[in-house]
């Protein structure tokens, strides 16, 4: 999510590095390419039709958007190919700074940002987003773990692992002082999301508290030792940007109908299975322009 800062993304990205190296997650993942639909096709503007639409990633967020040696991938990058197919365009990929994309929109150099962008109104006068994802804040704990979750009062008494400087570590600190005093919190921070995960797995944890499509990653990498606990909190959409243009706005129109496309022919579900994220699922009742409520 774009709550949190990319710096927080980068120490993340060297955090489950060595989980994808092991699991071969990354290396193994399948190519699903959607089928081009005419339909959607013509939604596209002539002015994006025959040219190679440049889209604009911050590759250092996984599992939605990171490198594997010199190639992009994530289920962002996936769905954008999907897309692409659907659609019948041609695109390019480019791995800059997350906080060059919108100005480099608004520039005219990108016609797509593609990278774990939160739909927020403040956004939305500077870019058309097309809402295709929600995530929040998860939490994982042992697979044989009987403790539940619910929202943060549930971590009174217990322990939480978290990676030091994100928004999980502060949200659990600042429930310490909520918690009764027979009910003691204890927030324990790792300066790496490995640390933390290795903290669940030892039971130094009883939780792990990280971004939720996250908290899913991790687990279905973790070969049946860790499971998800309750549901996300603190949700809100991800969207695909398009400039704020006559033309944006309609091909912001045709990925909203090409994501329909590839919701209904399996292809939606099937990439963020393959990446573990399908807790970010919306229906296509969801999938809209600019639907940031604040």
């Amino acid at each position: 999510m774009q709550r949190i800062t990319r710096v927080r993304q980068l120490f993340l990205a060297a955090g489950i590095g060595s989980l994808i190296l092991a699991s071969g997650a990354v290396a193994g993942a399948s190519s699903l390419k959607g089928t081009y639909n005419a339909a959607d096709a013509a939604l596209v503007p002539s002015a994006y039709k025959n040219t190679t639409l440049q889209v604009a990633t911050d590759a250092t967020y996984p599992p939605d958007e990171s490198m594997s040696g010199t190639t992009m991938v994530g289920f962002d990058v996936q769905l954008m190919g999907a897309i692409a197919t659907t659609l019948g365009v041609k695109y390019k990929e480019n791995n800059i700074t997350f906080d060059d994309i919108i100005g480099g929109i608004k520039g005219g150099k990108y016609a797509i940002g593609n990278s774990s962008f939160t739909d927020e109104k403040s956004r939305e006068k500077s870019v058309n987003f097309v809402d295709y994802f929600q995530a929040g804040e998860g939490v994982y704990a042992l697979s044989t773990s009987t403790a539940k979750f619910s929202g943060l009062s549930s971590f009174c008494g217990l322990k939480v692992a978290v990676e030091t400087g994100t928004t999980e570590q502060s949200d659990a600190q600042s429930e310490v002082a909520k918690c009764p005093a027979s009910k003691k919190l204890t927030v324990r921070s790792y300066p790496t999301q490995t640390e933390a995960n290795a903290a669940v797995l030892s039971g130094q944890a009883n939780f792990g508290f990280v971004d939720s499509q996250v908290a899913g990653y991790i687990v279905s990498l973790a070969g049946g030792k860790f499971k998800l606990v309750g549901n996300a909190i603190e949700v809100a959409p991800y969207g695909i940007a398009t400039p704020k243009t006559p033309n944006g706005k309609k091909l912001a129109l045709a990925i909203d109908a090409a994501l329909k496309t590839l919701v209904a022919n399996g292809t939606y579900s099937a990439i963020l299975a393959k990446w573990g994220v399908t807790a970010g699922a919306i229906p296509v009742s969801k999938m809209v322009l600019n639907g940031a409520t604040s």
